[in-house]
């Protein structure tokens, strides 16, 4: 009698405990596509972006500023280095830094890693120095991550991630590279140029 009982209490619960975990999938699903998402459109291919908002909310938003005033039409990628990272989003073609807007604070205390296909924010030796440029990460870079609030601690803001054109990354990954304009190395000798970013979905 107790057993025949306790198989349709059972069952309800376990509909329950299913139907809450559907729930929250579809909730994470929901969050996850309202997030926006740029193409990066360079010489080299296309290479769409899935930024986070809801971790990275200020840097995200620096990010999309710059977006909104095509800031990033003409600018290279400058500095490549294999196995590490591209990094672009401040200078011309003929390798002049371009005027930015104030720095935005460092946000690397998020919880998301400099890992493979991965976009960060650029920066200068000071913690909360980044304005436009950005880099993808092109491995597992953990020592890239923040560890403390402290000069070397702080770490690089992840904000997003690859999720189409990992194929362009590698390929610009894999430039040649020398000295150009101010710097001595690691730049393309082949000019990877970033056409524009484009926001696909807000």
């Amino acid at each position: 009698m107790t057993s025949a009982i306790l198989k349709p209490v059972l069952l309800i619960l376990s509909l329950f405990s299913f139907s809450l975990h559907s729930v929250a999938a579809e909730q994470a699903a929901e969050s996850a596509s309202s997030n926006p998402r740029v193409v990066i459109d360079t010489n080299q291919g296309a290479i769409e972006v899935e930024l986070y908002p809801q971790q990275a909310p200020k840097t995200v938003a620096n990010f999309l500023n710059y977006v909104k005033q095509d800031f990033y039409a003409g600018t290279v990628f400058h500095r490549v280095i294999k196995g590490f990272m591209i990094q672009g989003g401040g200078f011309t073609q003929d390798l002049q830094r371009k005027d930015t807007l104030a720095p935005v604070e460092n946000e690397a205390f998020n919880g998301l890693p400099n890992k493979r296909g991965s976009i960060a924010m650029a920066r200068t030796n000071q913690p909360h120095s980044a304005t436009s440029q950005f880099f993808i990460n092109t491995a597992d870079n953990a020592f890239l991550n923040f560890r403390s609030k402290s000069m070397r601690g702080w770490g690089y803001t992840v904000f997003g991630q690859v999720i189409k054109g990992m194929d362009v990354v590698e390929r610009i990954e894999n430039s040649r590279t020398g000295a150009g304009g101010v710097f001595s190395q690691d730049v393309p000798l082949d000019t990877v140029i970033i056409n524009s970013i484009k926001i696909i979905q807000p």
